[in-house]
Formats: structure tokens, sequence, C-alpha cells
């Protein structure tokens, strides 16, 4: 199994074989806690306008997404898994455009298979890779807007690696660096009313859940669902 890991937009217009893209803070965590809380699926799209004629067209799906981090103007939610956790979104529709994440998923043309990656279900993303057992496994970290790299999403990719060739890794370590680093902004008061400071810990609940986010196509649209991994 060739490994590699690859950075922001450019990287996952290279993504090869199976492709994880990963967004930590906060979309593909966002994304489990949705599908956790009963949504059928979500329709990733790169551009908030995408996003608005889908919603024409799938009145009672839920619009949620964000731009800069702060929730667009209109949509029901932002990207805080924090406002949705406790939420019932049983057999919903999401509409999902985010700054970083859904880019990646919609710019990973070159890959056979696409999964999303975050550290709450990295454990069933190990599994189903070691399972499926790729050839070539593409790692993208899409960092802030997919234009600058993140030390949350390089620590993923890094931390799959490393689980992949049966390698030793300290994800408490990645926790407290993140604590002071780039997960710092998650912490700042100025940004708790897009992002509480929750998010932080509710995207670093290591293997929350044991399901992969696989991106498939379903009546001409491209969808997330879910996909168990015991």
């Amino acid at each position: 199994m060739q490994i590699d890991i690859l950075q922001l937009t450019e990287g996952a217009k290279r993504a090869k074989g199976t492709t994880v893209v990963i967004d930590v803070f906060r979309a593909f965590s966002t994304a489990c806690y949705l599908m956790a809380a009963g949504a059928e699926r979500i329709i990733p799209v790169e551009h908030v306008e995408e996003a608005l004629v889908l919603k024409g067209q799938i009145p009672d799906a839920v619009l949620l997404g964000e731009r800069n981090e702060k929730r667009v103007e209109g949509f029901d939610f932002g990207n805080s898994p924090t406002h949705i956790a406790a939420l019932d979104f049983r057999d919903k529709t999401i509409i999902m455009t985010t700054s970083s994440g859904t880019k990646g998923l919609m710019n990973a043309k070159g890959a056979e298979e696409i999964l999303s990656g975050s550290f709450v279900n990295a454990g069933a993303i190990v599994r189903y890779l070691k399972r499926t057992n790729p050839s070539t496994v593409s790692l993208v970290c899409m960092g802030y807007e997919g234009e600058r790299p993140t030390q949350e999403d390089t620590f993923l990719a890094e931390y799959i690696r490393a689980k992949l060739l049966d390698q030793e890794t300290i994800f408490v370590q990645m926790k407290e660096i993140l604590r002071k680093g780039d997960g710092g902004r998650l912490l700042d008061p100025k940004n708790h009313t897009w992002s509480p400071a929750s998010d932080f810990d509710l995207c670093l609940d290591l293997d929350r859940f044991d399901f992969v986010l696989k991106l498939i196509d379903e009546a001409g649209l491209k969808v997330l669902k879910v996909t168990k991994v015991n």
C-alpha cells in the first residue's frame, strides 16, 4: 500500500486511489455528528450558490455551511458540532458547503474512492482501509480554506498513516499541541458565537463513531453516506 500525504486544494486535485479528504476543524467532524443524529445523507457542494439552488430543488433539506468559519447568512446552521450534536436530523438531507472540506471532496476528481476524514471516526477509517487494502491511499489535508496547511489536518493524516503501518502514534500529545497551536482559534472567546469552545473536544473525541462517510453517486448527485465498519 502506497500512502501519500497531500496538502490543500492542489493536493486534492492530485489525489489518486482511495482518497481521504481531511477537515478536522470542523466540517467532517460535524458531518459525523449529523449522521449519528439520524441524517440520511449529506450533499456536499463547493459553492454557496450551488447549495441555494439545491435547496430550491429539495425544499425540506437542511442548509449547513460556513465562510470564514461563520454561518452563511440565510443557512439553518453553521459548521459547529456543538450546535447540532443534540438535535434530531432523522431522515434529513443535509446540503453542506464549507471553505475547506467540501471543496476538497469536489476537487478530488482523480480518486477512485473518496472518504471524509476526521479524528472522531479515525479508527473506522483505518479499519476500512486495512480491509479494502487499496494499492494507493491519498490523505488530503485541506487546511484553512484549502490554501494554508493546519496542524490538525496534518496530524490526522500522520495518525492514519502510522496506524496503517502499525507504527506508534500518541494522540494525547497531538491534542495538547493543538490546544496551544492551531486549535486555539476554537478556544478563543471572541469566536464562540460561531465556534463554541466545546467544538475543540467534540472534534477531537477520538474514535467516537464506528462508521466511515463515503462519497457516492446517487441520482446524479455526489452524496456522503454512512458505511458501518465493525
